[in-house]
């Protein structure tokens, strides 16, 4: 993601992307991810994610409209220039947003 702003005719540039995230699954897992992380597409199915993942292992209730609390924390890379200034640099910026996931299971009994 880049965008750039003008005042006072000098130009900045910012380029930033995701360097990592650290997901708090709520199920007790912390998963670490370097980048972003790979994005789903359907032709990939029930495959698990080549880049990084988490299993949950266990159903997220006992009873109906349960879930698990998790959260997810991005780390920025913003690297900025103002080449009319002879000037540029790097910071780190931190985002967070928490999400529930519902985790449920089916058993099937064969009668045969």
């Amino acid at each position: 993601m880049s965008a750039s702003a003008t005042a006072g005719g000098v130009t900045v540039t910012a380029t930033a992307k995701v360097s990592s995230v650290r997901w708090d699954m709520g199920d007790g897992a912390t998963i670490t991810c370097a980048g972003p992380g790979t994005p789903y597409t359907p032709d990939r199915g029930k495959t698990p994610s080549p880049t990084c993942g988490h299993l949950y292992e266990r159903a997220s209730y006992k009873k109906p409209g349960e879930h698990y609390q998790g959260r997810a924390t991005a780390t920025w890379t913003v690297d900025w220039e103002a080449p009319a200034l002879a000037d540029s640099g790097t910071l780190t910026e931190t985002r967070a947003t928490e999400f529930t996931v519902r985790v449920v299971e089916m058993q099937a009994l064969n009668d045969s």
